[in-house]
């Protein structure tokens, strides 16, 4: 009986997943970047050429806050446009009225976290070269620092 039953919650997670990704159409996708600010593709800058990538992920679509419309991850890529890091990342949710807004950017590479903050949004560890990583939490608001990971059982120093 218990393994029914967790064969259960995996389909139905799955099924959930898979829900927020048929969701999201060609136009959905582009108000997503339109949202973020930025155009799907490469962006070279005129004057130096350097580059970056502006895409989303297979698993850039999915529910993050758990209110059963689609959030969309863009990742931007370039060492031009994010330093020695050389990922940012743009989270954008489409809202009950069927617009897309931008919810969280930052400069790093997003670890999603199974706290949560205000609205069901999950915390984000920011990751990039180092070893202590901030933690983000949705306040309601806006994504902002909460604390640093711990890195070998030592505490990091406040950013």
């Amino acid at each position: 009986m218990a393994h029914r039953l967790v064969i259960g919650i995996i389909v139905a997670v799955v099924v959930a997943a898979g829900s927020a990704q048929a969701q999201v159409s060609p136009a959905d996708r582009a108000a997503a970047f339109r949202a973020a600010g930025v155009k799907s593709g490469k962006w070279v800058d005129r004057e130096s050429g350097a580059e970056c990538q502006y895409s989303i992920e297979a698993d850039g679509v999915k529910d993050l806050n758990g209110d059963g419309r689609p959030d969309i991850v863009i990742t931007g890529s370039g060492t031009y446009c994010y330093g020695n890091t050389g990922q940012g990342y743009f989270i954008t949710e489409k809202t009950a009225a069927g617009t897309w807004r931008l919810v969280e950017q930052n400069q790093g590479i997003p670890t999603f976290l199974p706290t949560r903050g205000v609205g069901g949004w999950p915390d984000i560890e920011v990751g990039g070269p180092g070893f202590c990583f901030p933690i983000v939490r949705y306040n309601g608001k806006a994504y902002a620092f909460l604390r640093n990971k711990e890195y070998q059982r030592g505490a990091c120093a406040r950013r």
